[in-house]
């Protein structure tokens, strides 16, 4: 089972860093932008890896979980002209951008695979996230607390992430309700 990721930060890093240490060996990491300090508040990276592209400082981070992982990382900016050239290979697609055009780009392109979205992580209400299915899209989030207007916070972020990973879980099956 191969998972894209469509954004390696906050959503991105943070699924990708819950699905390899729940055993999900198969990636594919996408994003062109560098880390920043403003990053390590909620985002799976660290101080040294300041200045370094993302996709590619997360792969590493995700080999240091499991260095039988395997991973495409890619440093680039998903366009129009080249959506078609990332995901095509994978099961599951993980929308993490943060700007609506990309995730309509994502969605319009990739629609006919199962992708798992996130609207409305900013802010700190975690009582107000929900889960909406709509055929191959699902998405997770309040729908409100859009981030150019919100604060993000690590708690909010983490908790997305985590429920964004475990439908991924859910869909690729043996592990809802698994008793130890």
């Amino acid at each position: 089972m191969r998972i894209g990721i469509a954004g390696c930060g906050g959503i991105g890093s943070n699924v990708a860093m819950n699905l390899v240490r729940s055993g999900i060996k198969d990636f594919v990491l996408v994003d062109f932008d560098r880390i920043e300090e403003s990053n390590l508040n909620r985002q799976f990276f660290f101080k040294n890896q300041i200045g370094k592209y993302k996709s590619l400082e997360l792969k590493k981070n995700l080999e240091n979980i499991n260095e039988n992982v395997f991973i495409k990382s890619f440093v680039e900016k998903i366009t129009e002209k080249n959506i078609k050239n990332f995901f095509e290979s994978c099961d599951i697609i993980v929308e993490a951008f943060d700007k609506r055009e990309f995730k309509s780009l994502l969605i319009e392109n990739y629609f006919h695979k199962k992708i798992i979205s996130a609207n409305g992580i900013g802010g700190r209400d975690l009582e107000g996230v929900k889960v909406r299915e709509l055929s191959n899209l699902t998405i997770v989030g309040d729908f409100m607390s859009d981030i150019s207007n919100y604060k993000t916070y690590s708690t909010k972020v983490n908790y997305i992430s985590c429920i964004m990973a475990n439908k991924i879980l859910d869909i690729i099956g043996g592990f809802k309700d698994e008793k130890f």
